[in-house]
């Protein structure tokens, strides 16, 4: 068994796309229409046919909660993994990335967290 998708609860489906591509890298798979809203599902440009990530809608009243009850409390929803963690956070930076967790080392790791602008504090970790 493996991991083939996993979501992350958005405000702002199309502001999403455009920070997760156009700030963060990612590459758009799939784009189809949903209803009022869109299957958006991104991928690294490092492992273009691994885990794809959905940009959900948080339109359901208790994603809207769970999601604003995380960032409220500073808690990442998810976590990105980068070679190198301090160019990787100059670069965002660079970008105009909020970040609210400077890099840090915690033993073998090294973590930081920013604000996606979509509703959700994000984890970028060098291990």
């Amino acid at each position: 068994m493996k991991i083939i998708v996993t979501s992350i609860f958005v405000d702002d489906q199309e502001k999403a796309l455009n920070f997760y591509c156009d700030t963060l890298g990612f590459i758009k798979k799939h784009d189809v229409p949903a209803g009022e809203f869109r299957w958006i599902a991104l991928v690294s440009p490092e492992n273009e046919q691994g885990t794809e990530l959905i940009l959900e809608p948080n339109n359901h009243p208790a994603a809207k909660e769970y999601q604003q009850k995380l960032f409220a409390d500073g808690i990442p929803v998810t976590m990105f993994g980068v070679e190198d963690i301090q160019a990787e956070y100059e670069r965002l930076l660079d970008k105009g990335v909020k970040f609210t967790m400077k890099p840090t080392s915690m033993g073998n790791v090294t973590v930081a967290v920013f604000d996606d602008t979509c509703g959700n504090h994000i984890q970028i970790i060098q291990q």
